[in-house]
Formats: structure tokens, C-alpha cells, sequence
């Protein structure tokens, strides 16, 4: 196999890397959230008020980035960390 040359990879080889890390980093943090919601399950009773708040909007906010990352589009990626859900 010869060795690429800067012109061999093209600009669709790039967005399918970038949407293949995209959709890997969405099932990571989809795995994380599930896992939240397991850990979490049984404690909301004996939990400090606010606890549960804090858990759900935890949850809200992993679920609504993830959901980012596959809409598509130059705010579909990292750039639109920060947006969404807001924890007041």
C-alpha cells in the first residue's frame, strides 16, 4: 500500500471522520446519562432537596448534547456546546 499524498484525502473523507467521531462521542455520553439515571435510581427519597433537580438537569443537558451532535450543520458539532439548557 502506498503512502497518501495531500491531495488523496478528500474533503468527504474528512466530514465522514468528523461525523464517525460526532456519533461516537454522542453514544459515550448516552452511555454516561444512562448510567447517571442507574446510579440515581433508588436516591431521590432519601436525597437532599435539590438533589433530584440537579440529577435531571444533569441528565437534560448530557441528552441535549448528544442530540447536537448529529443535527447536521457547522452548530452541530463541538460549536454548539454552551446552548440549550440552562440551569436557571
Amino acid at each position: 500500500m502506498s503512502a497518501l499524498r495531500p491531495g488523496d484525502i478528500t474533503d468527504e473523507m474528512i466530514q465522514a471522520m468528523d461525523a464517525a467521531k460526532r456519533q461516537g462521542l454522542q453514544k459515550d455520553l448516552r452511555a454516561l446519562a444512562a448510567n447517571i439515571r442507574a446510579d440515581a435510581e433508588g436516591r431521590y427519597d432519601s436525597a437532599e432537596p435539590g438533589w433530584r433537580a440537579g440529577v435531571e438537569w444533569t441528565l437534560l443537558w448530557i441528552e441535549n448534547t448528544a442530540a447536537q451532535l448529529t443535527e447536521g450543520g457547522p452548530g452541530g458539532g463541538a460549536g454548539g456546546r454552551g446552548q440549550g439548557v440552562s440551569p436557571e
